[in-house]
């Protein structure tokens, strides 16, 4: 189609020329959402502009707006910050600005706009979008356009992306950027645990968060803090006494350290300022506390993003895409949002509606309302930590009889959160009156060495013991894949002999296994009719009943890590290919969504399987890659390969067969990262989950104190997978899951949910589908 006036036509088949932009403070993930729109919009037939400097490069038009090439964003998931920039803008909260904005978008036939910004910068993308008829009629009366030129651009879509690490933003569980924030705070924190544990000092640490104390709270579960002060529910009016008091508690017991998380918006409930330096001098001065202050400042801010964000981020873009193509004149503007593991679209005036309240409620000093405000998971963090931080909560202790002796044991491979879960668990039943009490080395080691002198693997826990494992990794109670066939009159024994009330199970599919086990041996062990729960703990995240594991998002943070460094090799070289050998059993998750996060050019897992067609195609696809770049592209190109994706084709295998097939034009190199993948400090997001679900297991548990055995064995729901689904948190009847939802051979679900991930990999890699290519030789047709 001709231009119109110098101004181009829109594309044929409603196309869309798609504009994106980052604006207000940069996030880590950012720069996910800009390669994630530009290769959606390409693959869809659109075009892709970026919009340098955010608003500043909207108004100024010129080259601030550029069309983006599929090569333009290579490399840039692992990019810290935005890299098309972001400035503010006070000419466009100026009607002539944005009169110039909308003039620089139909100068380059611009008609959509995906934004990643904050609550301020969707704010203005709406009052954009509802001025747009009105300053399309202005630009014509002033004779800057035609009523032709302006003709085709009558309806302005927008979509919104949150980039903001305070997750300050209603309706979404997580904003872009938020949890790579939270993983810098973890980690000074971590660091400021040591030393201060060294010299018995106490630690006031301050973190971003003017009127949302997410990052606080989160810091203060995942890190096990002695107190938190976050702005939308100020501590009580004696709130210097109370704090005084908890930590005076938590240092009789023998606690050696102190950590004081403060968000910078913190204040009282008469809306007066509380500063960390005014922490300090009450630690300092009541109790005699060796107390220093340490603000992060903008080190919260920068950085590469994590696994989660760069996922997240690679998602919400392709999501907002399709949202553009989805719209009509009648659409509302939507923002992309994620509820505990679904992408959805939410009203956008909605989202940043509730999100003003929740500041507006604060300043009235209507504190249940703004808790109320945010997310029901915001809520539910908040009162775990609460009930886990101090176990001395007498309003919080059930009748006598209704206290239970709670075992809790690691079953399988170790994953990050097994301890963070464990604590929390203990911490709650101290709190409620319950006696937990830790089997260690899993079941061989209840059977074989309960009875040892001078200590049995059956120990009753203290706050005090488990008070530091929130960011252990491995398992402090120890783990491993024996099952309860082993020696099933033992472990019923066992049972029986220490009391159990209630079995809380944390693992993989061995402890599914273990689960459904001591479910079928309940008609001949009573001492089996107890209630038990699993919480799914595995890097492999293949447990039926749920889409997230407690250990994967660890993992994933550490092989994006490792592979970051590969790609920093590879492209250094120009020329170099590395092929990564991934854990994850039968499970192609772990392959996927690292695939997914650091832009990798094939993944190969177990459900796929790997051909020799497949593998011609993708050795066909980088000759012609590394042809068109010539050795200019700085970005290393990866291949995951799943363990056990192949019985023929292994890593080195194909590592080999792309050497040679290269003819010399370009290397190849493989790479087993290994056990690395299983160790390491827990990422705050397993530290996080781990503390919400083990504390929801324990009560879920406390659900059937004073039924009687034979009622406990009846009820489909006395043996149950605690898991994510969707948008919701559930229990899951074993029953029902060993029938239907399991494949036993695999050892996995049978419907992954993830697998549709796949194609959006292979989309944004530019892989060739099968059809594209010639069966023999795999050339492109």
């Amino acid at each position: 189609m001709a231009p119109v006036n110098g101004t181009p036509a829109p594309l044929p088949d409603k196309k869309r020329r798609i504009g994106v932009m980052t604006s207000g403070g940069d996030a880590p993930g950012m720069n996910g959402v800009v390669r994630a729109v530009v290769r959606m919009s390409i693959a869809k037939g659109c075009e892709a502009y970026g919009i340098y400097e955010g608003y500043e490069g909207l108004v100024q038009g010129g080259d601030k707006i550029k069309q983006m090439g599929w090569e333009d964003v290579r490399g840039w998931l692992s990019e810290g910050g935005t890299l098309i920039g972001t400035a503010r803008c006070k000419a466009f909260t100026e009607r002539p600005g944005r009169l110039q904005a909308a003039k620089n978008m139909i100068m380059n036939g611009i008609d959509a706009l995906v934004i990643c910004g904050g609550d301020g910068s969707l704010t203005g993308a709406d009052i954009f979008r509802r001025d747009w008829p009105g300053l399309l009629k202005e630009l014509v009366e002033k004779g800057d356009l035609t009523t032709e030129q302006v003709a085709p651009f009558a309806h302005l879509n927008i979509v919104g992306l949150v980039g903001s690490i305070d997750n300050d933003m209603s309706s979404t569980d997580a904003t872009i950027g938020c949890y790579s924030s939270l993983g810098r705070i973890c980690e000074a924190v971590d660091y400021i645990d040591a030393t201060a544990f060294s010299h018995q000092r106490a630690f006031v640490v301050e973190v971003m968060g003017r009127h949302c104390g997410w990052l606080a709270l989160m810091a203060g579960v995942s890190c096990g803090a002695d107190f938190v002060f976050i702005p939308e529910n100020p501590p009580s009016e004696n709130w210097e006494k109370l704090m005084c008091n908890i930590i005076a508690k938590h240092r009789k017991l023998g606690k050696r350290k102190t950590i004081v998380i403060v968000a910078e918006g913190a204040q009282d409930r008469q809306l007066n300022k509380i500063s960390p330096t005014q922490v300090k001098d009450l630690l300092s001065n009541t109790l005699g506390l060796d107390t220093r202050i340490t603000t992060l400042g903008h080190v919260q801010r920068g950085g590469n993003a994590c696994a989660y964000d760069r996922m997240l981020s690679t998602l919400q873009g392709v999501e907002a895409v399709e949202a553009v193509l989805d719209a009509t004149p009648e659409t509302p503007s939507p923002i992309i949002s994620i509820i505990e593991n679904k992408i959805v679209r939410k009203p956008l005036m909605e989202a940043v509606r509730a999100t003003q309240e929740v500041a507006k409620a604060i300043e009235s000093k209507d504190f249940n309302r703004a808790m109320g405000l945010r997310d029901a998971e915001f809520c539910e963090y908040y009162n775990a930590y609460m009930t886990t931080t101090a176990t001395d909560q007498p309003e919080l202790r059930l009748p006598v009889d209704k206290h239970m002796r709670v075992a809790i044991v690691h079953v399988g491979a170790p994953a990050g959160g097994m301890n963070s879960a464990t604590r929390a668990a203990v911490a709650y039943c101290l709190s409620r009156g319950h006696t937990p009490i830790a089997i260690h080395n899993g079941f061989p080691g209840l059977c074989r060495h309960h009875d040892d002198k001078p200590a049995g693997s059956v120990r009753e826990v203290t706050w005090l013991e488990v008070e530091g494992w929130i960011s252990k990794g491995g398992s402090e109670i120890g783990t491993n894949r024996g099952l309860p066939s082993e020696d099933i009159e033992k472990t019923a024994e066992c049972f029986e002999l220490y009391k159990f009330d209630a079995l809380f199970l944390i693992g993989g599919f061995e402890a599914f296994t273990a689960l459904s086990e001591l479910r079928k041996a309940r008609q001949d062990f009573p001492a089996f009719r107890i209630p038990m729960t699993l919480l799914p703990a595995t890097i492999s995240n293949n447990v039926p009943g749920t889409e997230y594991s407690i250990g994967s998002d660890t993992c994933l943070n550490a092989l994006v890590g490792v592979c970051d460094s590969l790609r920093q090799s590879a492209s250094a070289s120009r020329r170099r290919v590395f092929v990564v050998e991934t854990q994850g059993g039968r499970s192609g998750y772990i392959a996927t969504i690292a695939g997914l996060s650091i832009g990798a050019v094939a993944v190969y897992t177990p459900e796929e399987g790997i051909t020799i067609k497949m593998l011609a195609r993708d050795i066909e696809h980088l000759r012609s890659s590394f042809a068109k770049d010539q050795g200019q592209s700085r970005s290393g190109k990866l291949i995951l390969r799943n363990e056990h994706a192949s019985k023929t084709y292994s890593t080195e295998i194909i590592a080999n067969m792309i050497r040679e097939e290269a003819k010399g034009r370009f290397e190849s190199r493989f790479a087993v990262p290994g056990h690395v993948q299983q160790g390491g400090s827990p990422s705050p997001m397993d530290r996080v989950r781990a503390v919400r679900l083990a504390v929801k297991c324990v009560q879920f548990l406390e659900g059937f104190g004073g039924k009687s055995k034979e009622e406990i064995m009846q009820d489909k729901m006395s043996a149950a997978v605690i898991g994510i689904k969707g948008a919701s948190v559930v229990f899951g009847g074993m029953a029902q899951l060993e029938k239907e939802e399991t494949d036993w051979k695999d050892r996995r679900p049978k419907n992954e949910f993830w697998l549709d991930l796949k194609e959006v990999v292979n989309t944004l890699s530019g892989r060739p589908k099968d059809g594209d290519c010639c069966e023999s030789c795999g050339k492109v047709n």
